[in-house]
């Protein structure tokens, strides 16, 4: 797997007006105009396999630009992400990614791959965003993979509060933008029977873009320069899911929390 660490891949793509109005209606957003919200760039610059190139879990196969490790059950487990400018409906979009690490470590539920993944994307040559994602590998194992909490969230604490329950429709068209066929997010009887779910599974990017239009509607969107999530327990469609923050001075500290008590996602934020 280590002659996978310095490959490299450059996609290109253009933010069309109709992208940036679908991304806000998913969100149920009133934001106008042609300054798009942070956390488009997930939906732009996309996989392009075809449909006989899938595996059965709905991701591409393994091989091509991410190493072919053996593991079976993939996922997005963090990124750190700094916004260097805002991208503008029509503008031309493009991705420089390359592999940065591959670590194998013992976890819990057995062994874990992480593969770490450098992108740094340009809108119309100008440098817009750079992040540094982490994907996970691990075993087909249900034990952790269906966690309750213990309790209901400590919700006083913190100074901004949303609390939405992520519908089906709403996984349904986060898929469409990101092109992810992915089938713990659509395939009800495939995330609990094969996964071993208790449910559809909330995408981690769409709940990272939840937390930053959560921020938007507080202070304004394209705020942040800095910001950086930590998956750490899944979200369920059909379940309400409670989208927190704190700020002090320029530092945002983030969550979204089950209604169990789970922690979802932990992030922070940094302001200009």
């Amino acid at each position: 797997m280590q002659d996978w660490i310095g490959r490299e891949m450059t996609q290109n793509d253009v933010l069309t007006p109709g992208l940036l109005a679908r991304f806000r209606a998913t969100l149920d957003s009133a934001e106008t105009g042609v300054k798009a919200e942070q956390g488009i760039h997930w939906c732009l610059c996309l996989p392009e396999a075809a449909t006989e190139m899938l595996d059965s879990d709905g991701h591409p196969k393994r091989g091509g630009f991410l190493p072919p490790i053996a593991l079976p059950r993939r996922m997005w487990a963090s990124s750190a992400v700094e916004f260097h400018a805002p991208i503008h409906a029509g503008a031309n979009i493009e991705r420089h990614s390359t592999i940065a690490a591959i670590d194998e470590k013992q976890g819990g539920t057995g062994p874990l791959v992480f593969v770490t993944i450098e992108h740094r994307t340009h809108a119309n040559g100008i440098l817009a965003v750079s992040e540094r994602q982490t994907i996970v590998y691990r075993e087909a194992t249900s034990a952790a993979t269906a966690p309750s909490g213990t309790g209901s969230p400590e919700l006083g604490a913190w100074q901004w509060h949303r609390a939405l329950t992520p519908s089906r429709p709403l996984l349904f068209r986060y898929s469409a933008l990101t092109f992810n066929s992915h089938r713990i997010h659509y395939d009800l009887p495939y995330a609990v029977d094969v996964e071993g779910y208790r449910g559809l599974v909330v995408h981690g990017p769409l709940t990272a873009t939840l937390l930053l239009d959560l921020v938007g509607r507080e202070i304004g969107h394209n705020r942040l320069k800095q910001f950086s999530f930590r998956g750490q327990s899944p979200a369920f469609a059909g379940e309400v899911l409670h989208l927190v923050a704190t700020q002090e001075d320029n530092a945002i500290t983030l969550a979204a929390l089950g209604s169990d008590g789970r922690v979802v996602m932990s992030a922070q934020g940094k302001g200009a």
